[in-house]
């Protein structure tokens, strides 16, 4: 199929620049790229096309990326958003449950996840790993075969498969084996192996609730890596509150515990810098400010017309993944933050309704034919 040799040329042209990037020598311009996968992704994905001719966008005769109509992350549970037919997905992405329900979840088809798992493990080598060749690996969220949809257990998955050594999970069947960590950490200090933990911040919150009695405490060099939020879950705890906790049960600098931002309608993910600087492989880094690849972009654009921010100004960030091939480039969140010099500050959720540039847009792609062409 023409549209699938297209696919293929466009996950090699992404591929090249993953991989040109992180040697400093990207092969060709970012705008030029994100533009070619956004003309092919206007032809193909339904939702993109009808948003491009409800703004009367013509890619064609765009020069810059920020010309890419952004496609706001609710879509992705009201419309197919792929360039392929269902018959050729590799593997759905699916955003966790919500107080919606579980038929309110958003989905991200992957006809390859080649290109994802490159973005995945090349920036994250960079960001959690960048002084060591492998690592032993605690890991608090189910492992890949319970949750096939989880586009965070295909990530984490990705990671122990690269890093080699010993590695464990700790929650099955929706319960967190706290025993099992505390048998895993006591292995690592028995043979002074450094760990990388990763879990999501709902997992380490549970951690934290009952482990005053055991001791979690891992050897120098370890850091963990902690992500998500509490949308729909019992309770919330401050990050610099979830932060301190960590590191004080794992016996770990707070530098060492990394938070990531990612999101399922994404391919590439975005990392405080704290353990990095603490390395000595960035001059500095705080928590609460996120770095991206360079085949990633994150604007700040005001809520209502959507327009882009001067640097330093706080709206809802707009984000273009080069690796998003097959679904949208251009992706409009609710997540309100400021992009600055350092990097991108985090400020959470966008309160109450969906911001009202999202709500047009949804508007926009919806006003002609509906969502039967999804």
């Amino acid at each position: 199929m023409e549209n699938r040799a297209e696919s293929d040329a466009l996950h090699a042209r992404v591929q090249a620049f993953i991989e040109g990037a992180m040697r400093g020598a990207e092969p060709e311009r970012f705008d030029d790229l994100a533009l070619a996968i956004a003309r092919f992704q206007a032809t193909n994905v339904p939702a993109l096309g009808r948003l491009c001719r409800a703004r009367g966008v013509d890619l064609a005769a765009a020069r810059e990326a920020e010309a890419i109509p952004a496609l706001p992350c609710d879509v992705f549970r009201l419309a197919r958003v792929a360039a392929h037919p269902p018959s050729e997905d590799e593997r759905v992405f699916r955003t966790s449950g919500t107080s919606q329900g579980a038929e309110a979840r958003g989905e991200h088809p992957f006809r390859s996840t080649a290109t994802y798992a490159l973005a995945a493990l090349r920036w994250g080598a960079q960001m959690l790993w960048p002084d060591r060749a492998s690592m032993r690996t605690i890991v608090l969220a189910p492992p890949l075969e319970e949750a096939p949809d989880s586009s965070l257990g295909f990530m984490i998955d990705r990671f122990v498969a690269a890093l080699g050594g010993p590695s464990s999970f700790h929650v099955r069947g929706g319960r967190l084996d706290l025993e099992g960590v505390a048998r895993a950490c006591a292995q690592a200090r028995a043979e002074g192996e450094p760990v990388l933990v990763l879990g999501t911040s709902f997992a380490f919150v549970h951690l934290l609730d009952d482990a005053a009695a055991l001791d979690l405490s891992l050897p120098s060099g370890s850091r963990a890596m902690q992500t998500g939020g509490f949308k729909g879950r019992s309770r919330e705890v401050e990050p610099a509150e979830l932060r301190r906790g960590i590191a004080t049960a794992f016996a770990l600098p707070e530098t060492h515990v990394v938070g990531e931002y990612g999101m399922t309608e994404l391919s590439s993910q975005l990392y405080e810098g704290t353990l990095c600087a603490a390395l000595g492989k960035l001059s500095s880094g705080r928590h609460g400010v996120y770095l991206g690849p360079s085949w990633v972009r994150v604007t700040a654009v005001d809520p209502v017309h959507l327009a882009p921010l001067p640097t330093g100004e706080t709206g809802i960030l707009r984000i273009v993944d080069l690796a998003n091939v097959d679904s949208s480039v251009a992706i409009q969140t609710s997540d309100r933050g400021r992009v600055t010099a350092e990097g991108v500050e985090l400020l959470g959720r966008a309160p109450g309704a969906v911001p009202r540039g999202c709500s047009l847009a949804i508007e926009e792609l919806f006003a002609r034919g509906g969502s039967e062409a999804g």
